[in-house]
């Protein structure tokens, strides 16, 4: 059974997370190697100190969290740099620290999501409408623009709408799916086999970029161009499989390069990075 956490440990695990996250190379994000997009490091260093408190807050609820993580983050760097990672971290905060359902931390995760209600939705669509993400587009049901007139729907209703396009929303429904079953046990394998964490996340990132069409490069650029940048990593592999190497090192800050010159940013790629540093963080606590 996975330990509850407190409130500071919650926070703490967060503000690990975002920070390792920056430290790792990672090919087309912004990291301590490389500024890129218009920003560089310090922003989203402000925005993950900004969103802790907000996201480790037991009193709030999951759509809460998002929201008054996203407000604080915006305030703090005046861009939007971590919507994803609030919308992935706020569910796992609520699970790290739900002490009655007795079961390990997906599981927990899992009838949280469940639970999340309409006014989760508005807290949420709210959150997304002040981050203002690039490519957001419309759809015809469940948009975040919709009029008050609209249909109301609860925050997993909306997810499922659109889990098809969104990895973030597909993992809503799916429990975190690519992070439990995909991303945390590459991530635990690359861990073992260098002494060096840096490394293993960017392995963690290559394999995510290379698995799963990244879908902040599909909005602003189309599935096509994805699903390209998915094959130039799953092509890099020997530098970043089993885990990345100094000697990989430049072959890898190449492709980072080449994706930023051609504006290219696999955003949704490190969400999912912060949020399975995050859920290792908050797995790998001993019981008292």
């Amino acid at each position: 059974m996975t330990p509850t956490l407190s409130q500071d440990e919650i926070s703490a695990a967060f503000l690990n997370a975002c920070r390792a996250e920056l430290d790792a190379l990672k090919p087309g994000n912004v990291h301590r190697h490389s500024a890129g997009h218009g920003m560089d490091i310090t922003h989203f260093e402000r925005a993950a100190e900004a969103a802790a408190g907000p996201i480790a807050d037991p009193t709030l609820s999951v759509g809460k969290r998002i929201l008054r993580a996203t407000e604080a983050s915006v305030a703090a760097t005046g861009l939007n740099t971590n919507l994803g990672i609030v919308l992935l971290c706020a569910p796992l905060a609520k699970a790290a620290a739900e002490p009655k359902f007795g079961v390990g931390l997906r599981r927990r995760l899992d009838l949280i999501l469940a639970r999340l209600d309409q006014q989760d939705a508005e807290d949420v669509f709210a959150a997304i409408r002040i981050a203002n993400p690039a490519g957001l587009g419309s759809v015809d049901e469940g948009d975040v623009n919709a009029n008050a007139s609209a249909p109301r729907l609860t925050l997993i209703e909306a997810m499922h709408l659109a889990a098809a396009r969104d990895r973030i929303a597909n993992a809503y429904v799916t429990a975190y799916a690519d992070i439990f079953d995909f991303a945390l046990p590459y991530y635990l394998d690359a861990k073992r086999v260098t002494p060096d964490a840096t490394f293993a996340v960017t392995s963690l990132h290559m394999a995510l970029l290379s698995e799963f069409p990244d879908t902040h490069i599909a909005r602003k650029y189309g599935q096509e161009t994805a699903e390209r940048v998915r094959l130039e990593a799953l092509a890099l592999k020997r530098h970043w499989d089993p885990v990345a190497t100094p000697e990989s090192f430049r072959d890898l800050l190449d492709f980072d390069a080449n994706l930023k010159s051609r504006s290219l940013n696999p955003g949704t790629t490190a969400d999912f990075v912060v949020a399975t540093l995050f859920a290792a963080g908050a797995t790998a606590r001993k019981p008292s």
